[in-house]
């Protein structure tokens, strides 16, 4: 599949008319006008490129930016690489409520650092905002044209209608998007009309959800027209429709400081809230609207219709369709929720993804390098090239959320990463960047599996962002089920994903009884299939959760620690042990039975370079090399044959992977097995002992995770607005939730 980035194509006089002086006074582009949009569906379908286009690249919300920093390592299953005083801007969001000072002291939200200077918050303000005025003005001419309203009433979607859609879908993502980082904003749908107040964000909601509602008969679903997954799809306004509704329904912290009446429905009357917490401090709450129930009927029915029809083009992937043996004599798969992430690898879309954002080879890309199993490669041309890995994992999630036997595991998190040279390498608790340092990282995309890798130069691997899933669909409509009083389908739903995650046959009531209900399992699903991929930060605030989420990783990460320090490992319910040490050997896998380097379904536990499993080398860098030229590939030796070795004149090496003892079960460093291990050339290696011997680790991984969170308060998990933007509109752009304008 040929994936090409969204052309500007001459679009520039849509972009460079949008203001960057002033944001919310940007100028409508003349030459988009209604002649320009309906000259064809193709000067339509070009005009909407250049939003698409900018959305992928700037828009801050799913791979850079605000996205990169404070969300996809701002959870209790999700950590951020670097030490606090390294990044302290990428932690205090993560927090709730503030930051630890460079003097160590806790500090509020009316103290956040560097409001008026801070990139990711002026960068994602301004630039979702531009997005939006280009948006606008391809709905508007849409609407004021005169065959508009013979297109609204049509039956059934044609080009036009569906590049109308479109627009609309992505405006109302814009502000789902901006609603969650955000809470109120204003809600701007005139190009070049200056922003007069905030819109409070539950009208803002039921506008898009109206809109949305409106469109979504008049497009295509994937695999209909000529529209791939790379465009918002009918399905995808139904999963968006599904979003918007519960998200809006859910809880949230809301200002108390704009009046009583402040949040309104779109029909003008008053919102009514159930209030678990108030701040009068901070003037906001937490609670969820009273109506929640009318919202997530309005799911129901959206969220029904893609189950029951996703369209041709997406199937949930239920089985594997790799063979054991494909390529390499051995080699077991059976894993369909890692081929999901295998054919994005392959630069393919995923066959159960709705929507994914598009990237091309050769363009910077955050999956692998931020997203994706870290390598200490250099810039160029090695083997990966450098993968930063921004994304890694707290202690609980890897050895105590997962079931043993759940093969999403291992494909999520990998606690080994890449040299660069073809070799692999334990990845150190100590926090910082690439395989040396950082913990627990994420595994779905990883330039080793890559069927074309690209070792040119870093961050431009070209894997696409898979920005909504089926699987999610499917939780999210087991949601809705359950908590308005389907349990029966609820569970079939919950059921469908939770199977795939495993070879047997998966205990659903045991898995609900674990989690205590039906609606905490639904949750604790979702935490299961998103890690990584920026779900879990807003689940834990809309589920109300918040108190208990934050108490149980507390309460579990210290039992942790204090077991490490008295007794030298711990023991989970599921019966993982962590340890002070774990013993490992560079290995060559031949000599453990395994024909390849690029392990996956792991067949024997005994076997040290089996298990944990997806883990591995590249079966062949070698080819790698030569297919893009490297004048340098000879210098890799890791992962060369005899034969390989002798051509480039170097001394072969075949140890490519590790083996490792003692990840998942206690051994006594004085005992027997230990002494037997270290005779057969194992090295014993520092594992829980890091994170304990030094203060900077256990705050990294227990203190700073939610510091400061105060049990039954509102938690402020939004950025403030940035100080430069208020600037523009200080009677407009009321700070809220503590922070100053500055």
């Amino acid at each position: 599949m040929k994936k090409i980035i969204y052309s500007i194509m001459g679009l520039s006089l849509l972009w460079g008319a949008t203001s960057c002086d002033d944001i919310l006074e940007t100028s409508s582009p003349s030459q988009a006008d209604v002649d320009f949009v309906f000259a064809s569906s193709e000067t339509a379908k070009a005009a909407l490129q250049n939003a698409y286009s900018l959305w992928r690249s700037s828009s801050n919300l799913h791979s850079n930016g605000a996205f990169y920093d404070m969300v996809v390592g701002s959870s209790d299953t999700e950590a951020q690489p670097e030490y606090y005083g390294s990044q302290i801007n990428r932690w205090v969001i993560s927090n709730y409520y503030g930051y630890i000072d460079n003097t160590k002291n806790l500090r509020g939200p009316e103290n956040y650092p560097n409001v008026s200077n801070n990139g990711t918050l002026s960068g994602t303000w301004n630039n979702v905002y531009k997005i939006i005025a280009i948006c606008n003005t391809i709905i508007n001419s849409f609407e004021s044209a005169a065959s508009f309203e013979e297109m609204i009433h049509q039956t059934g979607p044609s080009d036009l209608s569906q590049i109308y859609g479109e627009a609309i879908a992505l405006r109302a993502t814009l502000y789902y998007e901006l609603t969650r980082f955000y809470g109120d904003v204003p809600l701007q749908l005139v190009s070049g009309e200056e922003a007069t107040e905030l819109t409070n964000r539950s009208y803002i909601a039921e506008y898009n959800l109206d809109l949305l509602k409106k469109v979504e008969p008049l497009m295509y679903r994937p695999g209909e027209g000529s529209r791939d997954k790379s465009y918002m799809s009918r399905t995808y306004v139904d999963g968006l429709i599904g979003r918007i509704a519960l998200w809006e329904a859910g809880y949230q912290t809301r200002r108390t400081d704009l009046g009583d009446n402040y949040y309104t429905k779109l029909d003008g009357s008053a919102v009514s809230f159930e209030k678990l917490y108030t701040s009068d401090k901070y003037k906001c709450f937490y609670g969820r609207r009273t109506d929640w129930q009318d919202l997530y009927r309005v799911a129901e029915t959206y969220l029904k219709s893609a189950v029951e029809n996703p369209g041709p083009g997406v199937v949930f992937q239920e089985t594997d369709p790799r063979t054991s043996g494909d390529g390499l004599a051995s080699k077991a798969f059976g894993n369909p929720f890692q081929y999901v992430f295998q054919q994005m690898m392959d630069l393919q879309f995923a066959d159960e993804d709705v929507y994914e954002i598009p990237e091309t080879q050769g363009v910077q890309t955050e999956r692998p390098y931020a997203f994706g199993r870290p390598s200490d490669g250099s810039k160029s041309y090695n083997y990966p090239c450098k993968t930063y890995g921004q994304c890694r994992f707290n202690l609980v999630y890897y050895y105590d959320d997962f079931d043993p036997d759940d093969m999403r595991r291992d494909v999520t998190v990998t606690a080994f990463g890449s040299r660069g040279n073809g070799q692999e390498r334990l990845i150190p608790f100590s926090k910082g960047s690439t395989a040396k340092a950082g913990g627990f990282a994420l595994n779905k995309w990883d330039e080793n599996r890559m069927s074309s890798p690209y070792v040119v130069t870093q961050r431009q691997a070209g894997i696409n962002c898979p920005y909504m899933r089926f699987a999610e669909v499917l939780l999210m409509y087991a949601e809705v089920e359950c908590d308005l009083g389907n349990t029966a389908v609820a569970r079939q739903y919950l059921n469908k994903v939770h199977q795939r995650a495993f070879a047997g046959t998966a205990d659903l009531d045991a898995f609900i009884a674990k989690c205590g209900d039906l609606r905490h399992a639904i949750y604790e699903e979702r935490k299961l299939e998103f890690g990584g991929e920026g779900v879990r930060k807003w689940d834990v605030v809309r589920s109300g959760y918040v108190d208990e989420i934050v108490t149980s990783f507390k309460t579990r990460t210290k039992a942790i620690l204090d077991d490490l320090q008295t007794k030298g490992y711990h023991t989970f319910a599921n019966g993982n042990q962590m340890p002070l040490y774990v013993w490992i050997k560079d290995v060559n896998p031949a000599d453990y039975g395994v024909g390849y380097r690029l392990t996956a379904t792991c067949t024997d536990r005994n076997n040290p370079v089996l298990w944990p499993a997806w883990r591995g080398q590249n079966d062949d860098w070698y080819s790698v090399g030569k297919y893009w030229g490297d004048p340098t590939f000879g210098a890799l030796k890791f992962g060369l044959d005899a034969t390989q070795a002798a051509a480039v004149g170097i001394a072969s090496d075949l140890r490519t992977n590790v083996a490792v003892k003692g990840m998942f079960e206690y051994i006594d460093p004085d005992g027997a097995e230990a002494q037997a291990l270290e005779a057969e050339g194992y090295v014993r290696t520092a594992w829980g002992k890091e994170i304990i011997d030094k203060q900077d680790n256990i705050d990294a991984y227990y203190t700073y995770v939610y510091n400061g969170y105060e049990s039954k308060t509102p938690p402020i998990y939004m950025f403030p607005m940035h100080g430069d933007v208020i600037k523009q509109n200080p009677d407009v752009l009321i700070q809220g939730y503590g922070f100053q304008s500055k």
